[in-house]
């Protein structure tokens, strides 16, 4: 199978077709040139896509658990055999480094390795009787269509993540890329095609920033679609959650996050200083799990800020995702540019000192930024940054750092640096996240169970408990 060319039109019921609304560009956040025209799906043809699932749902629930780790299989090897061609699309649509654009790929590869092997453990359980003349037992089947929405932040991985644990449920899909990035989206419709997913059972519906809302609400109010999975900001993840009322379908949020990261006096500074550059800058910081809010102690602060600016002048190389040696990308957009610069311009302004960076460099690029005398009330510890910036609040106490941390209406990730036994018990479970890095500043993998608290979305992906979102639970009592 080959991937070298591009692929611009949508994929419905097993064939590739042009968008009803025409055509809308893709750019390359590193250029600002376009990189390719991508067909701009209708509600029609959203329609369309949903009726192929439905179609093809009547049989693939019917599939073996055996025939479908077996295509998993095939899907999660076809996507490493086109690791670099999906790697490079990635990097132009999306901009981040092209080694982590290859890093991502075999992250979404591992999905489909992971729920190959956890189809086949789907178990019910026997209930113990209290008559003797009944028999109790739970099995779990399918969901049925899912509405898989997509971000533009990790394309592939997130889509790998839902799509991967609905196909193992034995549920079909209808996928929604981010404007930004539809081509990743589009690459993975075509290994689908290429390893032998039947019709209908993979679909991929493209669309431009102006037809988003009444696409989004037709997979929200559409009775053929039986679960709504969403990766994207707590803003719309509360909006489709309102307009899946009507069908009471079922609905998985993952959404923004504003994640603590706290060191401690008793941190290891060396391994407290490598993970804040993995969860801050990783992505350009456009991660929903980055380092957030930083709290260091009073204690080792001038420390800490002194040894992250020197690291940061010595590791970080911002430039185009394509270059060698570069790990910083562009930012996604315009938009989110001019809404990060603002956050810094309004952060300064209240107070806080730049230490690094602090300013656009042209184009989508933002200078990795290092900012003390951050407080909590000012912009940049009040919003999700989602951008290379790190901005640094000094603490005394525990119980002070942890009531800040937890002084949020988010809790997707938290993370924390102490070598204090004790302490590291304490602040794991007092901190209200889904997920907590103890002295580790990467939490993503196939086998650990993703998703926050609070307005940070609902239910978890990945893990055993991943096919949770896409099955039923059914209950059957035999009379004996």
């Amino acid at each position: 199978m080959s991937l070298q060319e591009l692929l611009t039109k949508a994929y419905i019921g097993g064939s590739w077709r042009a968008g009803r609304g025409g055509t809308f560009p893709v750019y390359d956040p590193a250029t600002g040139e376009e990189i390719t025209r991508v067909a701009d799906c209708t509600v029609e043809d959203l329609d369309e896509a949903i009726e192929a699932a439905s179609e093809a749902y009547s049989s693939w629930r019917h599939t073996t658990v055996k025939q479908r780790a077996t295509l998993l299989h095939k899907i999660q090897v076809a996507l490493l055999d086109n690791k670099d061609t999906i790697a490079t699309t990635l990097t132009r649509e999306n901009g981040k480094p092209k080694a982590e654009a290859a890093g991502e790929v075999m992250f979404a590869a591992s999905f489909f390795e992971w729920f190959a092997e956890e189809t086949r453990r789907q178990y019910g359980e026997t209930i113990p009787s209290a008559a003797a003349t009944k028999r109790m037992i739970t099995v779990r089947q399918p969901v049925g269509v899912a509405a898989v929405i997509t971000p533009w932040n990790f394309p592939i991985a997130m889509l790998a993540r839902k799509v991967s644990a609905a196909l193992a449920a034995g549920c079909t899909c209808v996928i929604k890329p981010a404007e930004d990035t539809p081509l990743v989206a589009l690459a993975f419709a075509k290994v689908c095609e290429s390893v032998g997913v039947p019709v209908g059972v993979v679909n991929v519906v493209p669309c431009s920033r102006g037809r988003v809302q009444q696409i989004g609400s037709r997979l929200c109010e559409s009775p053929k679609v039986h679960i709504l999975s969403f990766t994207g900001s707590t803003a719309v993840g509360k909006w489709l959650y309102s307009r899946c009322g009507s069908t009471l379908k079922k609905v998985s949020l993952e959404l923004g996050g504003d994640a603590p990261f706290i060191v401690f006096p008793s941190a290891n500074m060396d391994t407290a200083i490598a993970g804040t550059m993995v969860c801050k800058f990783r992505n350009t910081g456009q991660t929903c799990v980055t380092a957030n809010r930083i709290f260091v102690h009073e204690s080792v602060y001038e420390e800490f800020v002194s040894r992250l600016a020197k690291t940061m002048d010595s590791e970080l190389k911002v430039g185009n995702g394509l270059d060698l040696g570069v790990n910083q990308g562009p930012i996604i957009n315009q938009r989110q540019l001019e809404r990060l610069d603002k956050m810094v311009r309004e952060t300064v302004s209240a107070g806080a000192q730049v230490v690094r960076g602090g300013a656009s460099q042209g184009g989508l690029y933002y200078a990795p930024t290092l900012l003390t005398g951050v407080t909590p009330d000012m912009a940049l510890a009040k919003n999700e940054i989602f951008g290379p910036v790190a901005p640094i609040i000094k603490f005394s106490t525990e119980e002070e750092v942890v009531s800040l941390a937890n002084t949020t209406d988010r809790g997707l990730a938290g993370y924390f640096y102490s070598n204090d036994l004790s302490q590291v018990w304490r602040v794991a479970e007092a901190l209200e996240v889904g997920m907590v890095g103890v002295n580790e500043g990467l939490l993503s993998t196939c086998e650990a169970p993703f998703g926050g608290f609070k307005h940070s979305g609902l239910g978890k992906e990945g893990s055993k408990h991943g096919l949770d979102e896409y099955s039923n639970l059914k209950y059957i009592c035999f009379g004996v």
